[in-house]
């Protein structure tokens, strides 16, 4: 037929064109005489080998008279028509979203969304360290091997001591400081004001670049008592108490000196100086030709003092240099060693060696060739193998952080000089590096509430419980940014502030929280919890709209995080399960799936205690967002071999015994395809679940069989589904019917686990049965044969033609619409490979053309037409026209 012909025969009444088929809203009925006595399969039978002798007199009304009498016969063709009525209204039913069972104000879940967030968050998650653990008695100098390096960066003015700092430590800080990038201003600032407060997060290197400046400064100063001195922040109260010893203190004035003190100004009760109190000291140390750096962390508390003439924030230390630098220095200690020790140091002949432990425990093993290092070009070599090293993608995968403070640098130089010099295997070394992102966790949470624990001391000083909150705030923001990292500021802000409430509520429970509401500092969350921020996309009401998300500053130190308050604070997991639950209920897929990612792996770690309060309780709830919860954490909990066979057995059990809740939960496991031996045995159970109680739960095992066809076990789907289709019960023969209409209708992205760069994954917005026709070219008969069946079954008839005009309509949608031509051409030949197949693709085509809302040009109904019907074919349909 021409595409004139398809126009011209659109304008015409579907009543006076004698070869249009039969309207849909009016099934026929098959011939039965062709299917054996007592067989209950779909009106039409599936495409087989005689497909033409299987169909029927095509405009056959299907109803015999009655031999009792006309009237007889009229009420037994109404009874048959309403229970055909009946059955495709069930269908209809069955294809709609089981996730939006229950009317609520919030709607159903965002299937896509959902499964973004879940790639999101298994990405977050599952880096391979989620069984990272480190002695608690190692973690504050993290004596690894041969390696002991001060990593506590909790040391404050706090704990410091006063006292004059050393000339040794001055020179030892003068060779292995690094500038950071504006140290020139802060030099400067502090020449010229003599005072300088300095904020900065812990271990960033402030205190150190403070020292540094004192140095510079004081150089030429005189030396009564030491040049450069700390100042105990317990002993004149902070600032004042700097005044009087400026002036005098200790028996008499000291020119030329610099001071450094430390305040702690995240406690609560404590108040940061006045801007009178800098001016005055300021004016002090003037007269005293003295200096003095005040450093303080950076948060709300710090901010008038930062924002103030003499406040300015230190930048951070250079990492990659300050790993280069100490990575030089130890090969260069190592061959200083070595060259002292005496000859035989200088060759592996020798009947001794200077590091005899190489030798009996495998350098070549380690994989450093330890002579490298002894001097000349081999020492040259050493020093750039060292650099190659450093960025070895599978070291810097193991330290997972994106930058790195100086005790961290230094200990990364300390782990890479050892296995350079075959002390330590590729193992170890690895082992040590994921061991930086725990130490950095462990000082996070050590002895938050310390002070909030400690009895009345009636100086003043003990801190009052109202101030829990702000005590809180960082934590929870660190604990939330762990579980819901990637997504939005704001949903990260929100989530810490409900997990305030929680911990502080867990600290004193007697007392109400309170929590000031114009507080908020992100820039210094931010700074505090290592975390960056950037501009992405953000799924809001199925639409993707650009936000600001917020990530660590590190691949490691969310699992780190999670690690940390699951396994060391056992008391943290009763609030924070609390909050967990709370999330299950948020609409947002960014916020719930992230949260249910979380609550698998913390599972992981404790499965006895997690799937007792997380998992158990929500798959059991009346909520599908809350089933959908315990599902992916369950799926979550799967992704790791230790645990996969427990899952397995709880999601069979409740497959055959559970409750309705339970075997919901059970089928949206199955979907995710790792709760199962095989995925013969995931649908198995999904048929055992669609079909139990007449179909009861149908809808949610058909739509996990569809998240099933993404695997690349496909064909094994398709295989069962054509078996369901010819089964003699009918619930079989509807699971299937319902899945293939489910399949024509669902996107790519609401069910894909790949990430973009797969073939499917690329096809996001494609139809899932057009995505495998164009990327499975072995697939696309069966496929054909499928949605055949679905048009050519009474009952299931009509769903299964608005499912072929969702299909058809995909090629002209939006812009870039035409993507999907492709997977019809490969499938529509196949679906109208005969000449009835062909009228009723021109009967729906005809019928989108008449759509008062959205009708289809003549143009689009050709183009389809031409991809349905090849050109051989077209050519012989004209010349039968013209006889």
């Amino acid at each position: 037929m021409t595409d004139e012909a398809v126009a011209e025969r659109a304008a015409e009444p579907a009543s006076q064109n004698p070869q249009s088929p039969q309207s849909p809203q009016s099934p026929r009925s098959p011939q039965k005489s062709q299917k054996p006595q007592g067989s209950r399969s779909p009106e039409a039978p599936p495409r087989g080998g005689a497909r033409g002798g299987d169909r029927g007199d095509e405009h056959a009304q299907g109803e015999a008279e009655s031999p009792d009498g006309p009237e007889a016969g009229d009420d037994e063709a109404a009874e048959r028509a309403k229970e055909r009525e009946r059955a495709a209204d069930r269908i209809k039913d069955l294809t709609r979203d089981p996730l939006a069972e229950e009317d609520g104000e919030d709607g159903p879940t965002d299937l896509a969304a959902a499964a973004r967030a879940r790639r999101a968050g298994r990405k977050l998650l599952t880096s391979g360290r989620d069984f990272t653990s480190f002695d608690r008695s190692r973690i504050g100098h993290a004596h690894i091997g041969d390696i002991n390096v001060s990593l506590d960066a909790r040391r404050s003015g706090v704990a410091m001591r006063g006292g004059p700092v050393p000339e040794e430590e001055l020179r030892r800080l003068r060779r292995a400081h690094l500038e950071p990038a504006g140290y020139v201003r802060l030099r400067r600032a502090l020449e010229s004001r003599r005072l300088l407060v300095l904020g900065g997060a812990p271990g960033t290197g402030r205190t150190s670049t403070a020292l540094a400046l004192l140095d510079e400064v004081t150089r030429d100063g005189t030396r009564d008592g030491g040049r450069v001195r700390r100042v105990d922040p317990h002993q004149g109260e902070g600032v004042r108490g700097l005044v009087g010893e400026v002036n005098g203190g200790e028996g008499g004035e000291r020119r030329g000196t610099g001071y450094l003190l430390e305040l702690a100004l995240d406690r609560p009760g404590t108040l940061p100086p006045d801007e009178m109190d800098l001016d005055q000291l300021a004016s002090t140390l003037a007269e005293g030709d003295a200096y003095a750096v005040v450093v303080v962390s950076v948060g709300s508390a710090a901010n008038p003092l930062l924002a103030g003439r003499y406040g300015m924030v230190c930048p951070p230390a250079p990492s990659r240099e300050l790993v280069t630098v100490r990575l030089r220095e130890r090969l260069e200690e190592a061959r200083g060693d070595a060259e002292g020790a005496g000859p035989s140091a200088g060759t592996r002949g020798g009947a001794e060696s200077a590091r005899p432990s190489t030798g009996d425990r495998g350098g070549a093993e380690r994989g450093g060739p330890s002579a490298g290092v002894r001097g000349g070009a081999e020492g040259a070599r050493s020093l750039e193998h060292a650099a190659r090293l450093a960025e070895d993608p599978e070291v810097t995968e193991a330290v997972g952080l994106d930058d790195l403070r100086p005790a961290e640098a230094e200990l990364l130089a300390s782990l890479l000089a050892e296995h350079l010099l075959g002390s330590l295997t590729r193992e170890e070394l690895l082992a040590g590096c994921r061991s930086i992102a725990a130490v950095q966790a462990h000082e996070w949470f050590a002895g938050v509430d310390r002070a909030l624990a400690a009895p009345p001391s009636g100086d003043g000083r003990t801190p009052v419980r109202s101030a829990t909150a702000a005590l809180f705030h960082p934590v929870a923001f660190r604990i939330a940014l762990a579980v819901l990292g990637g997504g939005s500021h704001s949903a990260v802000s929100a989530a810490a502030h409900l997990l305030t409430w929680e911990l502080s509520v867990q600290s004193d429970p007697d007392s109400t929280p309170s929590r000031p509401l114009f507080c908020d500092d992100p820039e210094s969350d931010r700074a505090l919890s290592r975390a960056r921020s950037d501009d992405g996309a953000i799924d809001v009401a199925g639409a993707e709209v650009t936000g600001r998300l917020i990530f660590y500053r590190g691949s490691a130190l969310p699992a780190a995080v999670l690690a940390e308050i699951w396994d060391r604070h056992f008391p943290v997991r009763a609030p924070v399960v609390r909050w967990l639950r709370l999330l299950a209920d948020d609409p947002r897929p960014q916020v719930s799936v992230r949260a249910a990612v979380a609550a698998g792996e913390l599972s992981v770690r404790d499965f006895e205690y997690g799937f007792g309060e997380l998992v158990r309780p929500l798959a059991e709830a009346s909520s599908p967002r809350r089933r959908v919860f315990a599902a992916t954490a369950l799926d979550q909990v799967a992704g790791h071999a230790s645990h996969r066979k427990a899952v397995r057995k709880v999601v069979d059990d409740w497959s055959r015994y559970g409750t309705a809740s339970l075997r919901w939960t059970a089928a949206m496991t199955l979907g995710h395809g790792r709760a199962a031996d095989s995925v013969d045995a995931a649908l198995d159970a999904l048929a055992r679940i669609g079909v139990r109680d007449q179909g009861r739960q149908l809808a949610v095992a058909s739509l996990n069989v569809v998240r099933l066809l993404t695997l690349p076990e496909c064909a094994t789907v398709l295989r069962r589904l054509g078996q369901w289709a010819e089964h003699r019960r009918e619930e079989y023969q509807d699971l299937a019917l319902v899945t293939i209409v489910r399949l024509a209708t669902t996107g790519v992205d609401e069910v894909l686990d790949d990430e973009p760069g797969t073939p499917l994954g690329d096809r996001g917005d494609w139809p899932l049965l057009l995505a495998l026709a164009a990327t499975r070219p072995e697939l696309t008969g069966t496929l054909a044969d499928l949605l055949w069946t679905a048009l050519n079954t009474a009952r299931s008839r009509d769903v299964a033609f608005d499912a072929l005009e969702t299909l058809l309509r995909s090629a002209s949608r939006g812009e870039g619409g035409d993507r999907t031509r492709p997977g019809l051409a490969a499938l529509l030949p196949a679906l109208t490979s005969d000449e009835h197949d062909r009228q009723q693709l021109e009967w729906l085509l005809r019928r989108m053309m008449r759509d008062q809302d959205r009708p289809l040009t003549t143009e689009q109904a050709s183009a389809l037409w031409r991809l349905a019907v090849p050109a051989r074919q077209r050519r012989s349909d004209e010349e039968e026209s013209h006889g």
